[in-house]
């Protein structure tokens, strides 16, 4: 039908970044595939789990949340996928909730229990005091269970099978701010912003241990990525239609900061206009 082929043809012109909300439970990488697959149902495209033929959408994403977090995840469509390795290392602003009093091997909510100790002894001063040793450039053991490799397998991936994993060395991070929130023992909320590379569940399981006890992440929301906030940018599900993810990248011009590269508009069908964020 000639509603599909422009549905098509409009989808493949597709080019630059947006964000999409992504829900609590789903790997990152899932959630990019449901928007794979529901933008090639809408154009009519059949992949029939033919992994080349879905190849031919070129989509990505601008950086890892895990399963348990929520939030903003920024995705490259077409040519925008080349701009996803500087969106990557742009600051990042989230909303945690840690729990005092208990450790856990993964060092958030759905890893197992590894240690208990009091907390309260811990006062709202004590833990506004420890938070601005933790701000600024300081260094950063990443956790365990991560997405960084080693040997090309997921570190996370060899904890589970029981391989000996040495912890990876410290390594240099920068937290722009970070305030308490809220504070409701054993419970406390954090806003941080950070940049690239950043653990927040390292941050919280450090707090815990600066504050002689210990504690665990239970939740976390990623607000902004780059110029892309969870209020104005990030697409919930019932938005994820080629009409609207066009709309959105035509927001994605205004967003990046400008460069001469950036042609402002580029018309490959007079009828359509292809934002192209390159």
């Amino acid at each position: 039908g000639g509603v599909a082929a422009r549905a098509a043809q409009k989808l493949f012109s597709l080019s630059g970044l947006f964000a999409v909300y992504k829900p609590k439970g789903p790997t990152s990488a899932a959630v990019l595939n449901l928007l794979k697959e529901k933008l090639l149902a809408e154009a009519g495209v059949q992949t029939n789990g033919n992994k080349r033929k879905s190849q031919v959408l070129k989509i990505g994403h601008g950086g890892t949340l895990d399963s348990a977090a929520t939030g903003v995840l920024v995705v490259g469509i077409g040519k925008g996928t080349k701009l996803l390795k500087t969106i990557l290392a742009g600051s990042k602003k989230y909303t945690a909730i840690g729990l005092l009093g208990k450790a856990t091997d993964t060092l958030d909510a759905t890893g197992k229990v590894t240690e208990e100790k009091p907390y309260d002894q811990v006062t709202k001063r004590d833990l506004e005091n420890v938070l601005q040793k933790f701000t600024g450039d300081i260094m950063q053991v990443p956790p365990l269970y991560s997405a960084l490799k080693k040997d090309g397998e997921r570190l996370s991936t060899l904890v589970k099978r029981g391989e000996a994993v040495e912890a990876k060395p410290a390594r240099p991070v920068r937290v722009y701010s970070l305030s308490l929130q809220q504070f409701q023992p054993p419970l406390f909320t954090l806003d941080v912003e950070c940049g690239g590379g950043f653990y927040v569940r390292s941050l919280v399981s450090d707090i815990g241990k600066e504050l002689s006890t210990c504690a665990s992440m239970q939740e976390l929301t990623r607000t902004k990525h780059g110029p892309f906030t969870l209020e104005e940018h990030a697409l919930h599900e019932d938005k994820w239609t080629i009409d609207e993810i066009a709309r959105s990248l035509e927001h994605c011009m205004s967003l990046l900061p400008g460069e001469p590269s950036h042609k402002k508009f580029k018309t490959e069908h007079p009828e359509e206009t292809a934002v192209s964020c390159e």
